[in-house]
Order: structure tokens, then C-alpha cells, then sequence
């Protein structure tokens, strides 16, 4: 009889375990999965960030007297890149502090190529349409990545988060991953007039 509790006790310790190994190992799959989203959103806005010099020489040599636009963008491609960020420490904070200086690119390039409008001889240089072409492109990358890495996210964070896969996550130290938000004044719709 002793035998017998003995053997039902050691299989049900054994089930526990490979249950808690098979959860801590998906866990450790789906962290990952987040970190390989997180680098293919730094290698997009890497390669926006690589366009910027192209894009500014260009412009530089049909409007000179838009100095303080081109001044703005290389200010803002030099500060973005120089906020860095792991994987392992994405926390809200640091988050915020990446999307503001992301954010601030974003809006110098909207300010360079708005300058451009002014330039039909620029509008009309090969290089800098392609230089444009090629920097939508990248725009739409890094809202695509940037969505992955907000899917990921959730889903890592929703794992973490449920029964029984919380106690293991809280064991093995699996902290929640922050998400992409939409920048400040978005949600409002632009107003329009006519008059």
C-alpha cells in the first residue's frame, strides 16, 4: 500500500514537473518571439534613420534657404539614434522615451519633405523621388513591425498572465512587454475648412 502512494505521488510530482518545463519552455519561446519583433523594428527604423543623410544632401542642394528644416532633421535622426534600447528593458519609460524621439524624426521628415512642395526643380530630381520612394516604404515597414511587435506582445503578455502559466512566469522572472502607441494628438481627427 505504501508502494502504491509512493508511486502515485512520485508520477504526479514527475507530471507536475514536465507540465511546468513544457510552460516555462513555451514561455521561453514566445519571449523571444517579442525580442526577434523588437530587432526587426530597430533594423526599420535603422534603415530610415540611413536615408536621412541621402535625403538632406538632396534636399541641401536645391533649398538653401531651408536650413533650419534640414537643421531639425539631422537634429532628430542624431538624438533618435542615440536612444538604444534592449529587449530585456522595455519598459513603458523607456518605451515612451524611444517613440518620443521617434516620433520627433517622423515629424522633422514631414516638415523636409513639406519643404520640397516649394522646390519644383527638387519635386522633379530622380534622386530625391527615389530617395522619397524609398522612405514611404520604409514608413510602412516600421508600421508593420511595429504592429508585429504590438501582436507578439499581447500575446506573450497574455500567456504570462494566465493561470497556471503566471506561477511559472513569476518563478522564472517573465515580466510584461509595453506596446507601441499611437503618438499624442492622433486620436483626434484634423479639422477641415473650406472658407
Amino acid at each position: 500500500m505504501k508502494n502504491k502512494s509512493l508511486i502515485i505521488t512520485i508520477a504526479v510530482l514527475a507530471i507536475i514537473v514536465i507540465y511546468g518545463v513544457s510552460v516555462y519552455n513555451g514561455l521561453v519561446n514566445k519571449d523571444e518571439t517579442v525580442n526577434s519583433a523588437w530587432s526587426n523594428v530597430e533594423t526599420q527604423y535603422q534603415r530610415r534613420s540611413d536615408l536621412i543623410p541621402n535625403l538632406v544632401n538632396t534636399v541641401k542642394g536645391y533649398a538653401k534657404h531651408e536650413s533650419q528644416t534640414l537643421e531639425a532633421v539631422i537634429s532628430a535622426r542624431s538624438k533618435a539614434t542615440q536612444v538604444n534600447i534592449n529587449a530585456k528593458d522595455l519598459t513603458a519609460e523607456n518605451m515612451k522615451t524611444y517613440q518620443e524621439a521617434q516620433n520627433s524624426v517622423s515629424g522633422a521628415l514631414g516638415k523636409l519633405i513639406a519643404v520640397a512642395e516649394a522646390y519644383p526643380n527638387l519635386k522633379a530630381n530622380e534622386q530625391f523621388l527615389e530617395l522619397q520612394a524609398q522612405l514611404e516604404g520604409t514608413e510602412n515597414r516600421i508600421n508593420e513591425s511595429r504592429r508585429i511587435f504590438n501582436k507578439e506582445a499581447k500575446d506573450y503578455n497574455a500567456s504570462i498572465r494566465r493561470f497556471p502559466n503566471s506561477i511559472i512566469a513569476g518563478l522564472g522572472g517573465f515580466e510584461k512587454y509595453p506596446y507601441f502607441e499611437a503618438a499624442e494628438g492622433t486620436e483626434k481627427a484634423p479639422s477641415v475648412s473650406f472658407e
